[in-house]
């Protein structure tokens, strides 16, 4: 049984801690908010997650994993320490924003007694486990003390709506490590996850396990604004994406993943690690030029999206009542940071359109970002009520149809009999909607 510490239980760290203690870790999870830590402790999980609550509520029961707020409790009862500390954009210059990796690194560095491996887990620049290194290095010569310690890049792949199956069943764990004996422990404590033969990738330098993580996405990225750039030409020139797109993925060098048109990628790391990435290259004089290109061309997808509907109006949005379903980034997760929906919904305010909106778990979260200007329903029915257009921008179940009769119960009551489905939902009634006169609007499909 390893001994862990986990400082951060967001994302990434809620679900490393929670994962790590199924597989029979004991697990010490470290946050500064102390209503969280209270939340956790009574097995209330604080983010949207599926499956998280149960995982959670039962490692609780067994006493694998602990909550605290008291960071040298948890250094000195662990020998591994996680960093899973959040990493945003700094507004000035999108950067990453390190501080509180680096307080995280300044705290070990205070406490530890013993030989210990610190794990950069959160998404961080080339460069930072050096700067982790000569942290923790720095506390312990003010402390006049000589501990032995490696640090560790271990960067995360978790998609948000499916974190807990990544973790448990990787695609792949990289593991940047220019020393053997930690490399080794931390081989073993992967070993349950990856007996699907799936690889642990081990690099001797660091920079190179960090920079596998910002390659990884800028490169999902690239690919998703690209397929939304010829979705749009295939609206330009009349032919269909879905055709397109099926050609394209057959081939093996290219795959069907990440190939799907819709309003523009957000999140928590597409954006965020786009933007860091372009500022190493920056930073180290190299010109970033299709990552440059991916983040301005998936800032464009999702205006064009919120213009597409200003032209169907001929511009003309003041009193419109617009319906949306959807303002989480993808479905299942609550998280709404960089969502296309925000664009969206400020386009059509700023136009005077009354909107209404509705998402199965990001209501609160909208409340924070929308405050009073927009009205939240309770149910996707409430949303069509008395609106004059519906718009669909995240791809939930709850908002698939199972049949055309469905579909056309829900929208028939719109004034304008008009739909903008961003994810193409509905792509496959389209001839049945325009024979009802209802008109529908997809993504890299003419009319």
């Amino acid at each position: 049984m390893a001994r862990l510490s986990v400082f951060g239980s967001g994302y990434v760290g809620l679900v490393a801690g929670v994962c790590f203690a199924e597989h029979n870790n004991h697990v010490i999870c470290v946050d500064v908010d102390l209503e969280r830590v209270e939340m956790l402790k009574r097995g209330e999980c604080p983010i949207f997650e599926p499956g998280l609550t149960e995982l959670l509520k039962k490692v609780i029961a067994r006493g694998n994993i602990e909550f605290t707020a008291d960071a040298e409790y948890a250094i000195k009862k662990s020998d591994i320490h996680f960093i899973c500390v959040g990493t945003p954009t700094n507004q000035i210059d999108d950067s990453a924003d390190l501080s509180y990796v680096f307080e995280v690194a300044k705290t070990i560095g205070k406490y530890m007694q013993e030989y210990s491996i610190i794990v950069d887990k959160s998404t961080v620049p080339v460069g930072t486990g050096q700067k982790v290194n000569d942290i923790i290095l720095e506390q312990l010569n003010l402390r006049g003390v000589s501990v032995q310690f490696d640090v560790v890049s271990n960067p995360e792949f978790l998609r948000e709506g499916s974190s807990v199956k990544d973790f448990i069943y990787p695609d792949r764990v990289v593991i940047g490590c220019a020393d053997e004996k930690a490399a080794l422990v931390m081989k073993h404590l992967y070993e349950p996850m990856t007996r699907n033969g799936n690889p642990i990738i081990v690099t001797k330098k660091l920079e190179s396990a960090e920079l596998i993580k910002y390659g990884a996405n800028a490169f999902l990225a690239n690919k998703i604004s690209f397929v939304n750039e010829l979705a749009n030409l295939c609206e330009a020139v009349g032919a269909d994406i879905r055709e397109v797109t099926r050609g394209m993925g057959t081939d093996s060098r290219i795959s069907p993943q990440f190939i799907y048109p819709g309003p523009g990628y957000g999140g928590s790391c597409f954006p965020k690690d786009t933007k860091a990435l372009s500022i190493t290259g920056k930073k180290y004089g190299v010109d970033m030029n299709h990552v440059n290109i991916t983040i301005n061309s998936n800032e464009a997808q999702k205006l064009w999206c919120a213009k597409k509907i200003g032209v169907h109006y001929n511009g003309n949005l003041n009193g419109k009542v617009i319906g949306v379903w959807g303002l989480a980034f993808k479905a299942n997760t609550d998280d709404m940071r960089d969502s296309s929906a925000i664009v969206v919904i400020k386009y059509l305010l700023e136009n005077g359109a009354i909107v209404k909106v509705y998402d199965p778990e990001a209501m609160k979260n909208a409340r924070n970002i929308f405050g009073d200007s927009v009205q939240y329903c309770s149910s996707r029915e409430c949303v069509l009520e008395n609106s004059d257009a519906l718009v669909v921008l995240t791809e939930w179940l709850d908002f698939r149809m199972p049949d055309y009769l469905t579909l056309r119960k829900f929208v028939l009551g719109l004034r304008d009999k008009v739909i903008f489905d961003f994810r193409n939902l509905y792509a496959m009634y389209k001839d049945d909607l325009r024979s009802d006169e209802i008109q529908w609007y997809g993504v890299g499909i003419v009319q």
